[in-house]
């Protein structure tokens, strides 16, 4: 990365009140570190300038992020985050995203032209929530379509909620609870070959997956001591409605190159949120945010359910702290649906989608992308 993309991200970094929703809980070292941030960024452009990147926001007139990419009849459909100015100053739990809609975007490759179909969902019709409409899913069966999306409950305890529509741009219809024995953020719906459906969902700090160590809700941020494996997302199957789960969600677990579990101190390779399931080849590739370090990275497993094996890194740190994603196959293509903050010129929970192509190698790794230009 050149000393200009340097100056870029480390100033958002700095400056960005150091939450996520895709999230983060890191903190500044010192008062002295974060007066010379508040400068930096002062200094950074807005919006940052489109030449720094390999790829431009697919929308510039709503702030989108969390992009689940999926193709349905042929077509790319997207499915992210609608974030907002909400005029919250706390970097408590993610506080600052407190989203309260969802759109539906589609996308064709040939032309690079996206379309807004407008809203999809309002957190209003969603009886059980009360905030915070985070990164969401979508997936099809027999015509009907289905978004699933974390939100807080009335206790202010993350759920999982699942709505239908009769069409992939929605309106779509939230049943009137919560999927039962859902909890945590980030669902993603992955079919298998078989045509089964399952969720992978979990996300620490504001994703409270931490509270959930014991099997039940703990009001208390739990970690794993140093020597002790990292927090594993979480996999259920989906009923054969795809309103619940048919049994109860199970760990993933994420190996290091030796069979070891990765650890909960290892914060380049571990999960901290935003999973993603495609199979490329026969096998299963687990992607994920890694949070507080800011990469995308990625493990192959033979099995759906793993345990999978680190293999190396998707996407590097995007300008604007947090970090999200999806992978999609169109035609002969691969595609990587991420966001970063240039809009906003690096405001945290100010985002915007963006794509660019991904490709295997021969030996089924990844090829690593840098969101900016050399």
């Amino acid at each position: 990365m050149t000393n200009q993309h340097q100056f870029l991200t480390a100033s958002v970094i700095a400056g960005s009140l150091l939450i996520a929703g895709c999230q983060d809980k890191s903190a500044p070292a010192d008062t002295a570190a974060t007066s010379t941030a508040a400068s930096s960024i002062a200094a950074a452009p807005t919006p940052a300038d489109p030449a720094l990147f390999i790829s431009q926001p697919l929308v510039t007139d709503i702030y989108t992020a969390d992009p689940s990419a999926r193709v349905f009849n042929g077509k790319i459909y997207i499915y992210p985050s609608h974030d907002i100015e909400t005029g919250v100053t706390t970097d408590g739990e993610g506080d600052k995203f407190d989203m309260k809609d969802y759109r539906v975007l589609s996308y064709d490759p040939a032309t690079g032209a996206t379309t807004d179909h407008g809203e999809a969902l309002n957190l209003k019709d969603v009886p059980w929530a009360s905030r915070q409409l985070w990164a969401p899913d979508a997936a099809e069966k027999d015509g009907k379509f289905f978004l699933y999306f974390p939100a807080k409950n009335k206790g202010g305890i993350f759920q999982m909620g699942v709505a239908t529509s009769d069409s992939p741009t929605g309106p779509f219809k939230a049943e009137p609870e919560p999927i039962k024995g859902s909890f945590s953020i980030d669902p993603t719906v992955f079919k298998d070959d078989d045509g089964a459906h399952y969720m992978v969902f979990g996300g620490i700090w504001g994703g409270q997956l931490q509270r959930w160590a014991s099997g039940s809700y703990v009001a208390e941020d739990k970690y794993p001591a140093s020597n002790e494996p990292a927090l594993s997302p979480k996999i259920a199957k989906l009923s054969d409605d795809m309103l619940q789960f048919s049994e109860p969600p199970k760990d993933i677990q994420i190996l290091d190159g030796a069979g070891v579990p990765l650890l909960g101190t290892d914060t380049n390779r571990r999960f901290f949120e935003g999973a993603w399931v495609h199979k490329f080849n026969g096998k299963y590739y687990l992607s994920y945010s890694t949070g507080d370090t800011h990469f995308i990275a990625y493990a192959i497993a033979d099995n759906l359910y793993g345990p999978y094996t680190h293999k190396g890194i998707v996407l590097t740190p995007v300008f604007g702290w947090t970090n999200h994603h999806s992978i999609v196959q169109h035609n002969d293509k691969w595609y990587l649906f991420y966001h970063d903050s240039q809009l906003s010129g690096g405001q945290t929970h100010l985002r915007n989608v963006k794509v660019t192509e991904l490709t295997h190698n021969d030996d089924g790794t990844i090829n690593t992308i840098d969101t900016y230009l050399d």
